[in-house]
């Protein structure tokens, strides 16, 4: 089993660099075993879960030190108070918004029939996604594409990609939402969680970290 890449470990918390392609939990069966938290935990034994990404994305992930730090860290999550940013590569040049940043205010609920997909539908849970252009590129095939930070607001499953199909220019890469032009410009979905903040639950300090996407 491969280590984690660490940019922060104390008795409180830790923060790793989650590769693509790595379940962030074991999943069911015994080829699912290998993941995030259980290469944490052959380092640290009391590592825990606090959080997700999805298999499919990269970047950073918080995980907590015993029981009583998952607790504080995720009342912390819960209160809104860990800050997130993810970078993302979309089809198409997505034009700005108005403002600095704009907002996709969309709820979503599961769409059981193709599960794990995710669908936006009026029933479903609120779900807020603060947006802002990067940078308009062109691949190496000269086809547009655009790169953006995102800010989750909330934290609903698949949120991110969910609402960037929803405006017209999903993910590249992504094998649940992206149609087929778009799923084959990228042999991995490109989603990378690429900055943390929060107050540490011991020390009161504002920690922030950052990871440049490998895209």
């Amino acid at each position: 089993m491969a280590a984690l890449l660490c940019l922060h470990a104390d008795t409180a918390l830790l923060v790793v660099d989650k590769p693509a392609g790595l379940l962030s939990v074991p999943g069911r069966g015994p080829d699912k075993q290998d993941c995030a938290s259980a290469r944490a935990q052959a380092q640290w034994p009391d590592a825990l879960i606090v959080h997700r990404l999805d298999m499919a994305t990269s970047g950073l992930l918080l995980l907590a030190r015993g029981a009583a730090m998952q607790r504080a860290l995720s009342m912390a999550f819960e209160a809104r108070q860990v800050h997130k940013r993810y970078v993302a590569l979309v089809g198409g040049h997505l034009p700005p918004p108005a403002d600095a940043w704009g907002e996709i205010d969309l709820p979503l609920m599961s769409d059981w029939p193709q599960r794990p997909r995710q669908k936006v539908d009026p029933a479903g849970r609120p779900s807020r996604t603060r947006w802002r252009v990067l940078a308009h590129e062109t691949d190496a095939q000269g086809r547009a594409q655009t790169r953006l930070e995102l800010e989750p607001v909330t934290g609903r499953a698949h949120q991110l990609r969910v609402h960037l199909q929803a405006l017209g220019h999903p993910i590249l890469g992504d094998a649940l939402y992206a149609d087929a032009d778009d799923l084959t410009r990228s042999e991995r979905l490109l989603l990378h969680a690429s900055e943390l903040a929060l107050v540490h639950p011991l020390s009161g300090e504002t920690l922030h970290w950052h990871s440049p996407p490998p895209f």
